[in-house]
């Protein structure tokens, strides 16, 4: 309740209420723990180019349908890409690959995710650079890493930074726990490209290009059953709706639902949720619609009847050219 509370201040209020300027002096130690994390970190360097997608605000922004986007794009142009990521959410910290059976709570939801869409080698591991080094011996046919968040990981180098923003923006624009800035919006002026998910304009002075992503959603499929698909026209003649979302902006995922037509009764959840049969049984008697982030999680949970919504990125084309001319003029030997 308080995280969802403190999100309504960052990103809808856009101004400083009085609550807020109770947390300046955190922010302040904030910002000078991040600028010594950042001066006293030496990064290693993997044999292979780092692609980075992260973002400096909180919560979800669209990286991980980037991430297979761009899987996808340098697949079709020859590489072979493998994928990184911290995991968050799940128990432990050792470095370890994600398969399509994993566990959630053992990989977390989001590598998960990418394994089962992409079919790619994925590893996780609280330093991404030592599971990026286990990716590459354990598939030494990889030569190029996607690392899914971790653009304030400064201990894996990169050879491209790209930070994603969603309709939210920069919010207040002020930094953690005062807004939802992990980072100061100078820090754009660094990476390589700005990708917006829906936001409309980032008022950061960067002079670095900007690159607009559409979330396009496919036909619902059957939690308990893939294959069977379902379109959003049959949904509305089927009963009582009900929603989920654990993810950075859930209000995103039930705009989409809205859009699509359907009338559904919204349960957000907090980002990266462990999820219990308890957590769903507000959904009895009716049919649930969730996430596809969600469904990892959900899968051998006794949901009943239950529809998930995978989304697409639409991207241009000139996003992955730019970065292939990078990658190419920057490529470790």
């Amino acid at each position: 309740m308080f995280g969802r509370w403190l999100q309504r201040q960052w990103f809808e209020r856009r101004r400083l209420t009085p609550a807020l300027w109770l947390f300046a002096p955190l922010a302040a130690v904030y910002a000078g723990l991040s600028c010594l994390n950042h001066l006293f970190t030496k990064p290693r360097r993997l044999s292979v180019p780092v692609v980075v997608v992260g973002n400096i605000t909180v919560g979800g922004a669209g990286k991980t349908p980037l991430t297979l986007w761009l899987a996808g794009q340098l697949r079709q142009r020859g590489w072979h890409p493998g994928v990184v990521s911290r995991g968050y959410g799940r128990s432990g910290d050792e470095v370890r690959a994600v398969h399509a059976d994993s566990k959630p709570e053992a990989v977390g939801d989001e590598p998960l995710l990418i394994a089962r869409r992409s079919g790619l080698p994925v590893w996780v591991g609280r330093s991404r650079a030592v599971a990026g080094e286990a990716l590459l011996a354990a598939h030494p046919e990889v030569d190029i890493v996607l690392c899914d968040d971790g653009l304030q990981h400064h201990a894996l180098a990169r050879d491209v930074e790209l930070a994603v923003f969603d309709a939210r923006g920069a919010g207040n624009g002020w930094r953690l726990p005062v807004g939802p800035l992990r980072e100061p919006l100078s820090r754009l002026a660094s990476v390589d490209a700005i990708v917006c998910n829906g936001a409309s304009s980032i008022a950061s002075g960067a002079c670095v290009p900007v690159f607009d992503m559409l979330l396009s959603p496919g036909p619902f499929y059957r939690l308990d059953d893939p294959i069977r698909t379902c379109t959003a026209e049959a949904l509305r003649q089927r009963g009582r709706l009900f929603a989920l979302a654990g993810i950075g902006n859930p209000e995103r995922f039930f705009a989409t639902l809205k859009a699509l037509g359907l009338d559904c009764e919204a349960h957000p959840f907090p980002d990266h949720h462990r999820y219990t049969a308890e957590d769903l049984a507000f959904a009895a008697g009716g049919i649930l619609l969730m996430t596809e982030k969600d469904a990892v999680k959900c899968t051998n949970l006794p949901v009943g009847e239950a529809w998930v919504l995978p989304v697409e990125a639409e991207l241009s084309s000139a996003l992955i050219d730019y970065i292939v001319e990078k990658v190419r003029g920057r490529q470790v030997a």
